[in-house]
């Protein structure tokens, strides 16, 4: 009796395998390789526009658009195609039925989807006449005064800024910096100092300035 039930299993399955196959090679008659470029429009110049979903209506199957704007993906002839993202206006196409070619090519334009919001003012008092009257009532004493004066120093801020530590834009710089003063001496020794002559200009500069002198 489990012989025969599962006999009975595998022979639907290879039924249902068949039949599918069978319907793949009827579809795949109107199987098209749909392709192009997304750019944006929006402005004088033609942008590729990276990460716009695309895809088929109807179906499960979709792509993205790679950091040229290019997409490929296959459709069926007939099928509707929508081209949407962030920021911007979605747009549908639909794939010709009277294909003769399996390839199918497209340069699909997309406008940007501006929404205007309404202005919002934010005060920290209820409205501005609220506002003068606590600025004119303000009591700035002099400690206040001595506190900002602190704080805007010179010699604060160049203590803050020394013990500040650099961000990664910094870094960035400060490495390819030191980079292309190394391309100066590629395969090379690095030149010295004491027979570069701006150099020895500016050391006679600060010997007759008297910058070498003690100073009490």
């Amino acid at each position: 009796m489990k012989i025969q039930f599962l006999t009975t299993i595998f022979f639907s399955l290879f039924v249902i395998s068949q039949v599918c196959a069978q319907e793949e090679v009827l579809d795949s008659t109107k199987l098209v390789q749909f392709s192009g470029l997304v750019v944006d429009g929006s402005g004088d110049e033609l942008e590729p526009i990276p990460f716009i979903a695309v895809a088929v209506e109807g179906t499960s199957r979709g792509v993205y658009t790679d950091w040229e704007g290019f997409f490929s993906i296959v459709v069926e002839q007939g099928e509707k195609v929508t081209f949407s993202g962030v920021g911007y206006k979605s747009v549908e196409f639909v794939v010709p039925d009277t294909l003769t070619d399996k390839r199918y090519s497209l340069v699909q334009l997309m406008t940007a989807d501006t929404i205007n919001l309404p202005e919002t003012v934010v005060f920290p008092w209820p409205s501005r006449e609220h506002f003068k009257l606590e600025f004119l009532a303000m009591n700035v004493d002099q400690e206040l005064v001595s506190n900002a004066e602190k704080n805007l120093d010179q010699n604060v801020l160049a203590a803050i800024a020394k013990a500040t530590p650099m961000d990664g834009n910094e870094n960035s710089d400060y490495y390819l910096r030191q980079q292309a003063n190394s391309y100066y001496s590629a395969g090379q020794l690095k030149p010295m100092r004491i027979f570069d002559p701006l150099a020895w200009r500016d050391f006679i500069r600060a010997w007759k300035n008297g910058d070498f002198k003690n100073k009490k």
